[in-house]
This record gives C-alpha cells, sequence and structure tokens, in this order.
C-alpha cells in the first residue's frame, strides 16, 4: 500500500504542478506502452500479410511496398510536427486524438475493397502513429523526471512495443489462416480504446508553449521529399534506375529536400529546430537511429517475401518463423538499460549495432529452401542486437536536450527512424522485385544491411570519443 503514496511532480492541463501516485505512473506507462505497441504491431503483421493481400488485391512487389510505405512514409512526414503540437497544446491531448485516429484508420483498413483505398487508409494510420508515438514519450519524459527512472521507463516503453512485434506475426498468421487478412487490422480496435482509457483517466498533461503556430511549407516540404524519394526507389525496381520518371522523382525530392532546410533555418517557428543539431549526442543518435532502420525494417519485409513467395510457407508458418526473432527483442530491452548504467549507452549502441551486423552477414548464404534451423541464430542476433541498442538509444536522445524540448527531439528521432524504415523497404524491395533475381537481392540486402550497422556503430562510437575528451 506503501508504494502507491510514492509522488512524482506532473503539471495539470493548465501547466500548474501537481502530483501523481506511483500507481497513475504506472498506468500512465501502460498507456503510453499500448500507443507504441499498436503502431510497433502493424509493422510484422502486416508484413506477414503480404502475400495473402497481394492475392486477395491484385498486384506485384512495388504494390505490396506501398502498403508498407505509405504507413511509414505518412509516420515519418507527420511526426515532426505532431511533437511540435504535443509541445505546443498538450501531449496528452494530441497523443488522445492519435489514438481515436489510428483506431478508426484500422477499421477503415479492414474494409477496404482495393488496393488504392488500402493504401489511402494506412496512410491516415501513418499519420496516426506520427502522433502517437513523440507524444507518448513527452508523456513519459514528463512523467519521470529522475534520468535513472526515466531510462527504465523507456525499457518497459520499447519492452510493450517488442511484445506487439513478437505476437504480431504469430497473432497475424492466425487471423489469416482462420479469418483473412482483414481481420489483422480489427485487432487494433480493443487496444485503441483501452488505451484511450487509460490516457483519459491516469496520464497528466504537459506543459504548453505560447506560440501554437504550424509550419505548413516545411510539412509540405516533408511530406513531398520523403515520398518522391520513396517512389523514386520503388519504381526503380520495376522501371529500371535510368528511367526518366525515376531521374525526375529523385530530383524533385533532392529540390524539396533543399527548401526544407532553407525554410527551417529562416523561419521563426520551425517544425524541425535545427539548433537541436549542435548537441552533438542528439545529432549522433538522430543519424544512428536511421542507418538502423533502413538495415532491419527493410530486411523484414524482404524476408517476409523470402519465407512465402520462394519457401513457400503459409502465412500461419511465416508468422512463426519470425516469432523467436521478435521474440528476442522484449529480454533484451530490459536487459539493455542495465548495461548501459555499467559501460555507458554509446558502448551499449555500438555493441547492439555490432551483433545485428554479424547476424546479417552470416546470412548472406541464404539460398532458395534454406532450412529454418540454420538461419535461427543469425536471426535471433539481428533481433538481439536491436534490441540493445533502441532503449539507451532512445534515452540518451531525450537526454541531451532540456524537457521543454523533449516533443521536438522524439519526433527528430523517431522521423529519422521511419524515414529509415521507408528507404529500407523501398531500397530492398526495388532489389527483390523480380522474382527470377530475388535472391540475388536478398544477398545484397544482407551486405548493405552489415555495412549500414557497422557505419552505425562507427558514428555512434564519435560520441564515446567525444566523451572522453569532453572529461
Amino acid at each position: 500500500m506503501r508504494a502507491n503514496t510514492v509522488k512524482h511532480e506532473t503539471f495539470d492541463a493548465g501547466g500548474a504542478p501537481r502530483t501523481a501516485s506511483r500507481l497513475a505512473t504506472s498506468l500512465t506507462l501502460a498507456a503510453m506502452s499500448l500507443g507504441y505497441g499498436v503502431v510497433q504491431l502493424d509493422v510484422t503483421i502486416v508484413n506477414t500479410a503480404l502475400d495473402a493481400m497481394g492475392k486477395t488485391l491484385g498486384g506485384g512487389v512495388a504494390e505490396l511496398q506501398w502498403v508498407v510505405s505509405a504507413y511509414t512514409i505518412a509516420f515519418a512526414a507527420f511526426i515532426l510536427t505532431s511533437g511540435a503540437l504535443g509541445d505546443r497544446i498538450g501531449a496528452k491531448r494530441i497523443f488522445m486524438a492519435g489514438f481515436a485516429i489510428f483506431t478508426a484508420a484500422s477499421l477503415a483498413c479492414a474494409l477496404s475493397p482495393n488496393a488504392i483505398v488500402l493504401i489511402g487508409a494506412r496512410l491516415v494510420q501513418g499519420l496516426a502513429a506520427a502522433i502517437l508515438v513523440p507524444n507518448s514519450l513527452a508523456l513519459l519524459n514528463h512523467a519521470y523526471t529522475d534520468d535513472l527512472a526515466r531510462g527504465r521507463a523507456v525499457a518497459v516503453w520499447a519492452a510493450g512495443a517488442s511484445l506487439a512485434l513478437t505476437a504480431g506475426p504469430f497473432v497475424g498468421g492466425a487471423l489469416i489462416t482462420l479469418v483473412g487478412w482483414r481481420a489483422i487490422f480489427l485487432v487494433n480496435l480493443p487496444i485503441g480504446l483501452a488505451g484511450l482509457w487509460l490516457s483519459w483517466r491516469y496520464a497528466t498533461e504537459t506543459t504548453r508553449a505560447r506560440s501554437r503556430e504550424i509550419d505548413l511549407p516545411g510539412q509540405l516540404a516533408a511530406i513531398g521529399a520523403l515520398g518522391a524519394l520513396a517512389g523514386a526507389i520503388i519504381e526503380a525496381g520495376a522501371l529500371g534506375w535510368g528511367h526518366p520518371a525515376v531521374i525526375a522523382a529523385f530530383v524533385t525530392s533532392a529540390v524539396l529536400a533543399a527548401l526544407f532546410v532553407w525554410r527551417e533555418a529562416s523561419t521563426e517557428q520551425p517544425m524541425l529546430p535545427l539548433s537541436l543539431f549542435s548537441h552533438r549526442l542528439f545529432s549522433l543518435t538522430t543519424i544512428v537511429g536511421l542507418l538502423v532502420n533502413v538495415a532491419i525494417y527493410g530486411l523484414i519485409f524482404v524476408l517476409s517475401l523470402y519465407f512465402q513467395r520462394i519457401n513457400g510457407l503459409s502465412a500461419w508458418w511465416t508468422g512463426l518463423a519470425f516469432v523467436p526473432m521478435m521474440g528476442a527483442v522484449l529480454p533484451v530491452n530490459l536487459l539493455a538499460p542495465r548495461l548501459a548504467e555499467r559501460i555507458g549507452p554509446c558502448p551499449t549502441i555500438v555493441a547492439g549495432a555490432c551483433i545485428s551486423a554479424l547476424g546479417c552477414l552470416g546470412l548472406v548464404w541464404i539460398e532458395a529452401g534454406t532450412s529454418y534451423p540454420a538461419i535461427f541464430v543469425q536471426m535471433i542476433a539481428i533481433s538481439g542486437g536491436l534490441g540493445l541498442l533502441v532503449p539507451p538509444l532512445t534515452s540518451s536522445s531525450l537526454g541531451s536536450v532540456e524537457k521543454a524540448r523533449s516533443g521536438v527531439a522524439a519526433g527528430v528521432l523517431n522521423a529519422t527512424r521511419q524515414t529509415g524504415s521507408v528507404l529500407g523497404v523501398a531500397l530492398f524491395g526495388s532489389l527483390v522485385a523480380s522474382d527470377r533475381a530475388f535472391m540475388t537481392g536478398l544477398h545484397q540486402s544482407l551486405i548493405i544491411s552489415a555495412a549500414v550497422l557497422l557505419l552505425a556503430a562507427y558514428v555512434i562510437g564519435l560520441g564515446v570519443i567525444a566523451q572522453e575528451q569532453e572529461m
């Protein structure tokens, strides 16, 4: 009973300080974990359904890439504005709106009559995901003021997402086999309702900044730049890298990206404050977040197709094949903050990236028909390394900036991570677009992933050197 009387300083809707019981703080963490968990659930559960959706709705690899990438493009493009909105009008209000939109969009996905409607509904889902993730972190950052407590809370938050990642393939495979692929979106409805109630009942509102202006030109430039880049890479797999439309899309993306940077540097209310990058650790963790997601989420996409289209596994068996891989993330998530306390966050991130890279290199020899036991350990290494690096990466990024900008900081980290996901799915999907060249493309994807992960380890290693020089 005594544990429930422990108080943590929080703020009400008007910004006045108040206290919250440990129970309320823990249930706030549960609500935030549900928000992040439902976002992550749709990564693995949708990948398991790729083949079933392709057979029902028609289309090839490019259409399936858009089903996955529509979600991540909207996620990456809107997440900065969503974090800023949370800072300006309250993270709780924005978080609850995101949960409501995500739940409604999930229903629309389940009822989609064709691929175009499904892709559109996935875009809305991605928008809602962009609202949920940075504001869940902002609410955690305000609920847990102590660095040690915040690090452990972030680990639990990440572990909740790991549970969703683990359950996604198994639950998705079962639902597809027993009911059909549309059921994978209906599972989000009870999660959404539970998250909304817990948030309304237990989460406390964050402080609000005075300005509520939205950087609309910057937002439009970001959407255009990322969408054009993803489209160029996806369509290059079918049209060829030298096709005029592909080249035009790359040029458009570059121009819009330059306009975005110019806009953010010149406006008084940027969606991406470039001053954040004056913090060395923040800049390095942001780069690492992008690189890691290129490798991991690109591989999840192509391995899903490998299991189903090359090895002929059903959705059920494909789901089971991913369960150990995703399941390894959870215990390592819980171990990561304790290891970071002993050896430091940057060395922990380096270790995680190197372990994942070794797992990728260990799969380079994979061929059509390779037995599952022969690739089991390598898949565990890939996911285990991810589980080791995410908690210290997230906690270090948030801890490197002042709390008043935690929403924007969380938005930047997650925007770059989701941008990496978009690029990984687009690039690796283009490499395996042809069934005849699938295995060659898979081998190339594994080599690229290993190189990118080792580059991430090198980049965060610079943070270790910088910290030692400052001591």
